[in-house]
Order: C-alpha cells, then structure tokens, then sequence
C-alpha cells in the first residue's frame, strides 16, 4: 500500500501542471495583492486621475477636426495631426523664443546673483546678518502688483518698456525665494568641508565653488527648476512691459485663442505645445528636484 500511495505521487522535475484549486489560490493570492495595492495608494490614484485628466482632454480635443471639437464628442473619430503643423506659424516660433530668452536668461541671472547671498547669510557670521535674512523673508510677502506703477515708471526712463529686459535684469539682484530656499539647505552641510578647502589653501570663494555647491547641487536644481517655471508661465509681467514682438507663449496663447475664436482644436494644440515642454523638463529632473525640496531643512 505504501509503495502503491508514493507511485501515484508527481515526481519532482516532471513540469506536470498545478491542480485548478492551486491555480485558483494562486489567482486569489494575486487578486487581493492588486486590492491591497489599490487599497494603499486609493488617495496617489484619485490624485493622479484628477491631474491627468484636463491634459487628457486637452489633447484628445487637439486632434480633433473643426465639427470634432465642437460636438460633445470625447473621443476622436479621426486623428488630425496636422493642427500641431498647422498652430506652428512664424509668430508662435517668435513666442517660443522669448519665452526660451525670458526663462533662460532670468534662470542663469537668478543663481549667479542667489547663490553667493545664500551662501554669505549660511556660512558668514557678521552683524546685522539675521536682519538681512529677515529682509529678504519680507520681500517675499511683497505682491509683484503693489510696485507694478513705480517700476514702470522707472524702467520706463531707462527706456526699457516694449521688452522683457525689465523683467529680467531685476533677477541679477538675487530672487528672496530662491535665496531663502537655498540658504536653508546651505546650513544643513557640515562646516568640516569648508574648513578642510581652506587648510588645502582654498580660499572662500574657491571653497564655495569647488567644495560646496556641489554638494548643494540638488537645491540648486529646485530653485532653477522653480525659476525656469515662473518665467515660462508669467503672464502678468510681460503683458505690463512687452510690445506683441516680444510677447512670451503665456500672452501670445491669449492672442491665439482670440484669433482663432471657437476653433477650439487649434487652441487646445497650441496650448499642448506650450506645456509639453514643461512637463518634460519636470520629468527629466524629477529626482533631482524632489530630492532638493525634501532635503531642503528649516535649521537656521
């Protein structure tokens, strides 16, 4: 009998297939893996859904053709491409390249002037330095809106008015924001590094450069980020100072949308294109970026 019992046993190695009753196991196993997934990140999901949905119909709606668009249809009957050709006129290349020069000029001016204050007011001891670290906290509280008259008028004698000069030379006089964040992750490194620069002969600025910039390099990345971001989305600024030939995307999209009325294809497409390099730029330096804000600590 025992003989009998072990020769009905599957050897090993045999590759006979599991029973239904293991396999329906295994299936409910992974079933209440994926629950349990879905259970855990219920809130990431929603807030994915809720994010990802407006670029969803934005860009459902941009290769839709003219009836398309103006149906109550959610999905395409036929792709038109062509409306991304057709919205890349001579004047939207002309928006993109201030937009390129606004937001790549301010962001290259902010951290050559941000950077050494960030550094001065982290590693300096001098008087009347917790009075300036004050100063630059007040003048984040400061809406852009309030001074808008006076520095029209200023920029104004200078002649400067019809461009975007007077909004990006500001930025060589140090941003608060990025001068505040910056200096908050400046204090978290060890002073040991510094030291140990200049016992090799380094002087202050070449330590700076040299020893802790680099490893500040995840801050400094945020606060680019942060500024190439302001830059490409202001709206408000160049709608106060720039002429139309020297309107960023963010007001000549305002301008497209009211010449081309109800063709909602073609604004969606401009819109898209306008965005898209955006979010691309956030994904190739997601990492980065969320390790400078995360690391970025409040010690003073």
């Amino acid at each position: 009998m025992t003989e009998t019992a072990v020769s009905l046993r599957p050897s090993a190695g045999t590759g006979q297939a599991p029973s239904p009753a293991r396999r329906r196991a295994a299936g409910g196993t992974r079933g209440r893996r994926v629950l349990y997934w879905i259970a855990t990140h219920a809130i990431a999901i929603a807030l994915g859904i809720m994010f990802m949905a407006p670029v969803t119909f934005m860009f459902l709606t941009a290769v839709m053709t003219d009836e398309q668009a103006l149906s109550g249809t959610l999905w395409p009957s036929e792709w038109a491409w062509g409306n991304f050709a057709e919205v890349m006129s001579a004047e939207m290349l002309r928006w993109l390249g201030n937009t390129l020069l606004y937001a790549g000029l301010g962001t290259a001016f902010m951290l050559v002037s941000s950077v050494p204050v960030a550094y001065a007011l982290a590693r300096f001891r001098f008087r009347g330095r917790k009075l300036a670290l004050v100063l630059v906290i007040t003048t984040m509280m400061l809406p852009p809106q309030v001074v808008v008259v006076p520095m029209y008028i200023v920029w104004a004698r200078f002649e400067l008015t019809g461009s975007l000069w007077p909004l990006i030379i500001p930025l060589l006089f140090g941003d608060a924001y990025s001068i505040f964040l910056l200096r908050q992750f400046l204090v978290t490194i060890p002073k040991d590094y510094a030291d140990a620069a200049r016992v090799d002969g380094c002087g202050e600025f070449a330590a700076m450069i040299r020893v802790v910039l680099p490893m500040a390099r995840p801050a400094i990345a945020a606060v680019a980020l942060f500024q190439f971001f302001y830059c490409w989305n202001d709206y408000f600024g160049p709608l106060v100072y720039a002429d139309p030939d020297h309107r960023p995307l963010a007001v000549g999209i305002a301008t497209f949308r009211a010449a081309h009325n109800v063709e909602w294809n073609l604004t969606m497409a401009a819109t898209l294109l306008t965005v898209l390099p955006v979010i691309v730029v956030f994904f190739l330096a997601q990492r980065v970026f969320i390790q400078g804000v995360t690391l970025t600590g409040v010690k003073g």
